[in-house]
């Protein structure tokens, strides 16, 4: 029987974000050649729209097809030059039938696109005196889930708004997954409110890691993002944050807390799954 490793060191990069595509991919590339040679991470993450300004404006202007794009073949070549998976935050990606999607690529150590995966959920909300968004101006959503496996460990993948959507977590829980990543860019308004609130719920809910990655804060910019990238662990613990600037989170990952807390409560043993469950009712 084949022991999984345990252990698995994760580097997540909060970046800034300008206008300049090509400048913000440089940077990208760049910071995650900087934090291989600090902390030697097997995956790293980058933010949601980390190759264009967020906003509806820029969505179709700044899409490109995957993995044929300009942003696709760099993360390709660096995963493949230093060796390591890439969780690539999310870009607008120009689709089927001229559709623009908010999508997230997965690189492995070879430079190969092994999985990518469109927002499920658009964030079209209203907040008096806060903020009014509408994605679905522009977007279009995704409908297929996405589990990788990193070294045996599953991992399922959302983007920012899809956080709010437990089910959309507890499929993945239910699909084996230890972990979920979801770049996103909260603001100054939801940031506050729910950033690390919905983290620890979903890391809490399910029994595994979460992992969010920010754009770092530009008081510049049309939409602010709010920062603080986390990584919370299984017990619902905050681990690691980073500042609302551009920064740099390196921490190792223990598998096998999402063992010993399952084991200790066992909640989803205990589901009474005669009354209530989550399914998957469609999956193209």
């Amino acid at each position: 029987m084949t022991t999984l490793p345990k252990l698995m060191r994760l580097g997540v990069i909060q970046l800034k974000v300008g206008k300049d595509k090509i400048s913000n991919v440089e940077n990208a590339v760049a910071k995650i050649g900087q934090v291989v040679h600090e902390y030697k991470p097997r995956l790293v993450t980058l933010p949601e729209c980390f190759n264009c300004p967020y906003g509806t404006k820029y969505f179709r202007e700044y899409s490109e097809t995957i993995p044929g794009g300009y942003t696709s073949q760099q993360l390709s070549a660096a995963a493949k030059s230093y060796g390591i998976y890439i969780v690539g935050g999310s870009i607008p990606e120009m689709g089927e039938k001229d559709d623009i999607y908010n999508t997230c690529t997965v690189w492995d150590p070879s430079g190969n696109l092994i999985a990518k995966y469109r927002k499920m959920h658009l964030f079209d909300i209203d907040v008096k005196g806060g903020i009014c968004f509408k994605e679905s101006e522009t977007l279009t959503a995704g409908s297929n889930f996405t589990v990788i496996e990193v070294d045996g460990h599953k991992i399922g993948i959302g983007i920012c708004y899809d956080m709010r959507f437990e089910e959309l977590a507890r499929v993945y829980r239910n699909k084996g997954c230890e972990m979920i990543i979801y770049p996103g860019a909260f603001n100054m308004t939801t940031g506050p409110l729910h950033w690390e609130l919905l983290q620890r719920s979903r890391a809490n809910d399910n029994q595994l890691y979460v992992v969010t990655n920010s754009p770092a804060r530009d008081k510049d910019a049309e939409y602010i993002a709010w920062g603080y990238s986390m990584v919370v662990d299984p017990w619902a613990k905050v681990l690691k944050s980073a500042s609302d600037g551009e920064d740099v989170i390196s921490i190792d990952i223990d598998f096998s807390v999402v063992e010993q807390v399952r084991a200790q409560i066992p909640t989803f043993r205990q589901r009474r799954l005669d009354l209530y469950k989550t399914e998957i009712v469609n999956q193209d």
